[in-house]
């Protein structure tokens, strides 16, 4: 019972009463727990499906049980339920309503909405000892934890999904990019300039497609001088580019890449000594969506026959790599008779037997599609999985050639000229699958994303009979979409955001340290190093070894959230992400001759 002192000014007893019959912890439970399921990820290094959806949608959870709480636990005047619930549902309206459109659907859900309710919980619990006022001041945070989103744009998510920011009236990289390009003058329309500057000898490329000639970021040829204090790498060029995740197409003095420019799409051809553009190939083609943002996902390929190229929306074009000339088009959602997979089409084209192959996943067998490589006619069409970020690739098993394809629903090996199967493996998942399959000899690894770990295959061939039996599979390399290599026994690639060893024999780990996100890793075959470009942007030189991490050197290069594949040719560095490109020079040395790789075909 509460007792009051008679000389006390008038209202005091109210106050007392209200501050005491408030029933305020469980919001400060619901607060904490919400917080928690936020940070749960950045505690496991590599979060599965499940904890990363209930770190997405927990808070969000959280946000309709503060009402609840508001309405019915509270002990809170009816007056001040009423307004406080009907403020607070018109402010999260409001704000959503005027949020930039990156920050609307998912993330609205998942960052806005626990954002506000929690600015409108706290505003309650500091004043909650003065009756209306409380109310007043928790719409007044929920104003401003609201408000707080309506002037930001969404640059997309790092690695571990935490949001990437800027406010909503600066430009984007994107759009800095667009201006100044149209300050300077774009790559013009008319190429007849560019056939007689620009000559391209496919059979010589150096780099002729995603991760090289066999996909499996090998680069032989080519050691590093290791002390890069006496020896710094020197920036040859760096330039603004559009957003887009494709690596890069070398051959010779000239590179191709992709990337987004508004409302087009467009295919690139740049000077590999001053990045200056020699041609441009647009066409009206945008996919966006909130995780990696806009732009194309693949890289093109060079083949004798000219220059192919997916877009993330599904265009697949042929150009004329000296000119940039179109030869032929095809749009995979009108041919595979699909919308785009979630994250886009992102399948690399593979050029071979005469044909231009690529993963659609479509129904039925229009899941990996043939097109002839010099007319575009579809030449044939195969059943497959319905979501694949990676790319067919040329692989030999048992002296037997065919194309290699990871697919959500497991492993493909088929005939080039006709797509029949060769051999299969079921590995179902409703993960996405975003590597490549590497091939050791006649074993081959495959990975699934969201932390279900790697899976090494041993096939062999007994007269007509193909057997492929699971030799391991590790939960001590759980890459996400970060290609692994393999040198001298051992495999070399991200476990969730750390660099990691594991022992091919068996899977087992031999160790786990180095911390660069998201990032990438490039094998030089002949020296034993590793080149991993960070998420933020680093080049870091690494000795392929399993006793123990050995970083050797490390050197920031470009700016923003970089998950693309660098190249190194020669002594030359290519680095890209959404926003920035780069050639830097290497020091380079002699290579060492007693370090040959394990073969990879």
């Amino acid at each position: 019972m509460t007792s009051v002192d008679s000389s006390s000014p008038a209202g005091v007893e109210t106050t007392t009463r209200a501050s005491v019959a408030v029933r305020w912890w469980p919001a400060v439970v619901l607060l904490l727990v919400g917080v928690l399921l936020k940070l749960i990820p950045r505690f496991i290094e590599s979060p599965s499906l499940p904890i990363i959806m209930t770190s997405f949608m927990g808070p969000a959870a959280i946000a309709a049980l503060i009402l609840v709480w508001w309405l019915f636990a509270s002990r809170i005047p009816i007056r001040e339920k009423l307004l406080g619930f009907v403020g607070v549902l018109a402010v999260a309206i409001i704000s959503i309503a005027m949020l930039h459109f990156t920050l609307a659907g998912m993330i609205a859900i998942i960052f806005v909405l626990p954002t506000g309710f929690a600015a409108f919980t706290l505003g309650f619990l500091l004043f909650m000892r003065l009756p209306m006022t409380r109310t007043l001041m928790a719409l007044l945070c929920a104003v401003v934890g609201f408000g707080y989103w309506d002037l930001q744009r969404s640059e997309g998510v790092t690695g571990s999904f935490a949001p990437e920011l800027g406010w909503r009236w600066e430009p984007s990289p994107e759009e800095a990019y667009i201006a100044e390009l149209e300050a300077h003058g774009a790559a013009s329309a008319d190429r007849s300039d560019a056939v007689a500057t620009v000559l391209v000898d496919a059979s010589t490329a150096e780099w002729p497609g995603f991760r090289g000639p066999y996909r499996n970021g090998n680069q032989s040829g080519v050691a590093i001088v290791q002390d890069w204090s006496a020896n710094p790498p020197k920036e040859i060029w760096k330039s603004k580019i559009g957003p887009g995740w494709s690596s890069f197409v070398v051959a010779g003095n000239v590179l191709f890449t992709q990337e987004q420019r508004g409302d087009n799409e467009v295919v690139i051809c740049l000077d590999a000594n001053t990045g200056e553009m020699k041609w441009d190939y647009l066409y009206p083609s945008r996919f966006w969506e909130a995780i990696a943002g806009a732009g194309p996902r693949a890289t093109p390929t060079l083949a004798a026959s000219g220059l192919f190229a997916l877009g993330a929306d599904g265009i697949l074009v042929a150009l004329d790599p000296n000119s940039g000339a179109e030869l032929w088009k095809h749009d995979l959602r009108d041919d595979a008779n699909r919308k785009p997979p979630m994250w886009g089409f992102s399948s690399s084209p593979l050029v071979e037997g005469g044909l231009v192959i690529v993963h659609a996943g479509g129904a039925n067998e229009l899941g990996i599609l043939a097109y002839d490589e010099k007319t575009g006619d579809l030449k044939w069409s195969v059943k497959s999985g319905d979501h694949s970020y990676s790319s067919p690739q040329l692989a030999t098993f048992e002296g037997t050639t065919g194309i290699l394809m990871q697919t959500n629903w497991g492993l493909q090996f088929i005939r080039v000229e006709d797509g029949a199967t060769i051999w299969e493996h079921e590995w179902s998942t409703e993960n996405y699958r975003a590597i490549q399959p590497l091939v050791v000899g006649n074993s081959v690894l495959m990975a699934t994303s969201l932390g279900l770990g790697t899976r090494k295959l041993e096939v062999s061939k007994s007269d007509d009979q193909w057997t492929v039996d699971v030799a391991w599979t590790s939960l001590d390399m759980k890459p996400d979409f970060n290609d692994f290599v393999e040198y001298q026994g051992y495999l070399y690639g991200f476990d969730g955001s750390i660099f990691a060893c594991v022992d091919l024999k068996d899977g087992k780990r031999q160790w786990k340290k180095g911390r660069y996100g998201s990032g990438q890793v490039l094998l030089l075959s002949d020296s034993g190093q590793m080149l991993i470009s960070s998420e933020k942007g680093e080049i870091v030189l690494v000795q392929a070894t399993p006793d123990k991490l050995t970083e050797i050197a490390k050197l920031p290069l470009i700016e923003g959230k970089t998950w693309n594949h660098p190249v190194l040719v020669g002594n030359r560095l290519y680095i890209r992400n959404g926003q920035e490109i780069a050639c830097i020079e290497l020091p380079t040395e002699p290579v060492a001759t007693d370090n040959s790789p394990v073969s990879l075909q």
